[in-house]
């Protein structure tokens, strides 16, 4: 049954939808989804329930379709006013740290395996490539934990640390490359593997720019009639961004980040559709690549690397990434001492390390094996101890922020509409001079819309009786006008929403 087209629906909806439920319960225990997901994959697997699924191949490639879509949805997300204050931060992290937490971490694995002789004895570029694999923060892990806890940071951790879980991929990627080819070729040329690295980073920067630029107008010119239709565009943007810049021999996934930046941060027409189906469309494909990274693994081979495992991803998570991060954070001085903590805390291994795990099995290289499991077993490790404890050490480490007042009626104009909304909480003060809504004096070109009092909403009018703690939408076609209102109320607080 398990061959026919029918039988393979059933296999995949029944994991799809364990996949989703289980979710639940994990939040309740403060379990990562992705990790969830990934059992949910080894449950299903050659050791659990049966499924054969041995091909490194194939997952490779839905690795590289998923992080495409992640990094570029990623990009869509950040805003260009919170990175650029910590942009210089975000990409030394994001080159510098990931150079130094490979050669820190490198350096520690070729001593123990020159202690602990018994797993394998790798040598110095062997264990340099290893390390490499894992040097990279992951991006999924990064975005998909911050945003589902919902906690606001301070210091401006969180741009930082998408910034640099968005960025970090391509060095950690090059890295590994490189290393391979020097193990194959039992040499490299230095200057020209630098100059390598050097190029594809230019390239992939400026071709995710201009592609990004392009793909602006495009989304603004081409006017479909069917709105549905643009998102479906967006998603070939991206994968076409990625295959050419790829091609041109520079790096796909700084690409994708950046022209997904450069779109986020400009004006196009349905953006907020394109947006929701993006969101949708990202935990797709988290759960397809977490999943199928869960089949790949065989489990009982996890339990002869965990001895070597735990050592190296204690020692990553202690030693390897807070020095890294310390380090390439010296020029800077706008983190505190806990800040950086909370920094170095943060570097979550997840599905990019596994999949680039798949690097060496498929050039054939003699511990690609050993080197998939212990990455394995090294992100399980660091979603259990640090995925479940980012809320947690933000709490400890006093980095927290005091979340902004929610938005009650959450309304969203077209953006091709110049307004500003605020909300009000009606207070004695205000109410002094009168009950009614037509007592308050709103300068012109400004309106009450609505109000929200106990639950309920409803529209007021010039004769609706106000209350204390009632809370009104006031809309205008501009900024100055709800200033003026507000000094005409005698409020002192308040926020503006632009559109």
């Amino acid at each position: 049954m398990i061959h026919s087209a029918e039988g393979i629906l059933l296999i995949a909806s029944v994991i799809f939808m364990v996949s989703i439920i289980i979710t639940k319960a994990g939040y309740k225990f403060g379990l990562p989804a992705l990790l969830l997901f990934l059992g949910v994959g080894m449950l299903f697997g050659s050791d659990g329930l049966g499924i054969q699924f041995n091909n490194p191949s194939a997952t490779q490639f839905i690795g590289m379709l998923a992080l495409t879509v992640i990094l570029f949805s990623g990009g869509m997300d950040t805003k260009l006013k919170d990175i650029k204050p910590i942009a210089p931060q975000g990409i030394v992290l994001a080159t510098i740290g990931v150079l130094l937490t490979a050669f820190i971490t490198g350096t520690f694995i070729y001593q123990i395996c020159q202690l602990m002789d018994k797993y394998v004895t790798l040598s110095y570029p062997e264990s340099l490539l290893l390390a490499s694999i894992m040097s990279s923060t992951d991006s999924a892990s990064v975005f998909s934990l911050l945003g589902s806890r919902g906690i606001i940071l301070k210091q401006r951790l969180r741009p930082t640390l998408e910034l640099e879980s968005g960025s970090n991929d391509p060095m950690a990627y090059m890295l590994t490359l490189i290393l391979i080819s020097y193990i194959q070729a039992g040499g490299m040329d230095i200057l020209g593997s630098a100059i390598s690295l050097v190029i594809q980073l230019v390239l992939g920067a400026l071709g995710g720019y201009l592609l990004g630029k392009a793909s602006v107008w495009l989304i603004n010119k081409i006017d479909l009639d069917n709105e549905s239709l643009y998102p479906i565009l967006i998603m070939a943007i991206s994968l076409l961004t990625f295959s050419v810049v790829t091609l041109c021999k520079g790096n796909g996934y700084l690409a994708v980040y950046i022209a997904g930046l450069i779109l986020g941060n400009s004006k196009v027409v349905h953006k907020k559709r394109i947006v929701t189906f993006f969101d949708g469309f990202v935990w797709l494909w988290q759960i397809v690549m977490f999943i199928t990274l869960g089949l790949l693994v065989n489990p009982h081979e996890l339990l002869p690397v965990a001895g070597i495992s735990i050592l190296i991803g204690v020692f990553m998570i202690i030693f390897a990434r807070p020095i890294s991060v310390f380090l390439s954070l010296i020029p800077f001085r706008n983190f505190t001492f806990k800040g950086r903590l909370y920094i170095s805390w943060v570097g979550l291994r997840g599905a990019v390390p596994i999949i680039f795990a798949t690097y060496p099995l498929m050039a054939g290289l003699e511990h690609a094996h050993l080197f998939f499991n212990i990455v394995f077993f090294i992100t399980i490790l660091s979603l259990l101890i640090q995925g479940t404890t980012v809320t947690l050490a933000a709490k400890w480490l006093d980095q927290v922020d005091t979340p902004k007042q929610e938005e009650v009626f959450n309304i969203d104009l077209p953006e091709d509409i110049k307004s500003a909304m605020s909300e009000l909480v009606l207070t004695p003060e205000i109410l002094k001079h009168g009950n009614r809504l037509m007592d308050l004096k709103l300068p012109d070109h400004t309106l009450a819309a609505m109000v929200k009092r106990n639950g309920n909403f409803f529209i007021p009018r010039g004769q609706t009786i106000l209350k204390e703690n009632d809370i009104l939408l006031i809309i205008s076609d501009n900024d100055e006008a709800l200033v003026q209102a507000y000094h005409a109320l005698d409020v002192k607080n308040y926020t503006l929403k632009k559109n």
